[in-house]
């Protein structure tokens, strides 16, 4: 019996290939059944997975630039990371993740939804990285991508390094992005940001649209 609940209909819309839709649908299942069991997903989170999980993150995809190599910040469960992944099949996604239990279980999906060639999971604290600390220390993309980890002031400090010059973050966030760009306003400029904005993805699609800031570094 599927733990997932029906797609909804605007699904399709939103991933218009068929194979993809499936392959997002098939995350879904794992999500709510073994990522419940295992503490990724709050069980309350199930019946809202399509909307608030796997539609929000596939709706900010469109702002990925083509065949760029995606870091995503404290992967979790894979939000969003895996779902770009399989919503674009010309981007090439790292999962950065610190805990043992959440990496097993995003290379249990690469395997299970055949995305070895497409996506990697990296055990390591962003943070260590960027510092030069620990097993994995040279990791550059063109785009970085973070949910649900940290406020925005703290969360440059671990994206924006690791983003290769004139790279793009782009950080999905709720209601309080406009307080959080303030925020973080000095700490933007140290790390050589020179342009932020606040981008709604699935205005009229999703309900609420996805938040997301886009901040560009400097060449």
């Amino acid at each position: 019996m599927s733990l997932l609940p029906e797609a909804p209909e605007i699904a399709p819309r939103i991933v218009p290939n068929a194979e993809a839709l499936k392959t997002l649908a098939a995350y879904g299942e794992f999500l709510a059944g073994p990522g419940v069991d295992r503490g990724l997903i709050g069980p309350r989170e199930v019946p809202r997975l399509w909307d608030r999980h796997l539609l929000n993150c596939a709706v900010a995809a469109e702002l990925v630039p083509a065949g760029a190599q995606v870091i995503d910040v404290g992967s979790g469960a894979g939000l969003p990371g895996m779902v770009w992944a399989i919503v674009r099949p010309d981007l090439r996604v790292i999962c950065l993740e610190p805990l043992q239990r959440r990496t097993t279980f995003l290379e249990e999906i690469v395997d299970e939804l055949a995305l070895a060639g497409q996506v990697r999971v990296v055990r390591a604290r962003a943070e260590d990285v960027v510092r030069g600390r620990g097993p994995v220390t040279s990791l550059r993309a063109g785009v970085v991508t973070a949910r649900a980890v940290a406020a925005l002031d703290k969360l440059v400090n671990w994206t924006v390094p690791l983003l290769e010059p004139g790279g793009v973050l782009l950080a999905l966030k709720g209601r309080s992005a406009p307080e959080e760009i303030q925020a973080a306003r000095d700490t933007l400029s140290r790390l050589g940001v020179d342009e932020v904005e606040i981008v709604e993805c699935g205005v009229g699609e999703i309900d609420p649209p996805t938040t997301v800031v886009r901040a560009w570094r400097a060449r």
